[in-house]
């Protein structure tokens, strides 16, 4: 279950992919289908949640890792680059962004 808070401990990646509403059910398939069967499973991977817009033209995929080496290693991996090239077939653009959490509230 994913926490948040401005401890510093547990690194945020914000990652926001853009595509068309014909393909956002292939794009949210593939994406499961990623952290189900791989992204979840390698070291210091903690949460995600994946987020679409009403219009179905935006995902944002939010993830906690407990290292920055972590994900990066994740993204480097074989697995994950062949991932990452059918992923950018399916959306227009998508970028993954490491955050500090700033402030919470609530």
């Amino acid at each position: 279950m994913q926490t948040i808070t401005q401890d510093g401990t547990i690194q945020t990646v914000i990652t926001t992919f853009e595509m068309s509403p014909g393909t956002c059910q292939d794009l949210l398939d593939a994406l499961t289908d990623a952290y189900e069967s791989f992204i979840s499973k390698q070291p210091g991977f903690i949460a995600a949640s994946l987020h679409v817009n009403d219009a179905q033209t935006r995902i944002a995929n939010y993830s906690q890792w407990t290292k920055r080496e972590d994900f990066q290693a994740m993204l480097r991996s074989d697995e994950m680059r062949a991932r990452n090239r059918k992923i950018n077939e399916l959306c227009r653009s998508f970028e993954p962004v490491m955050y500090e959490v700033a402030a919470t509230f609530g």
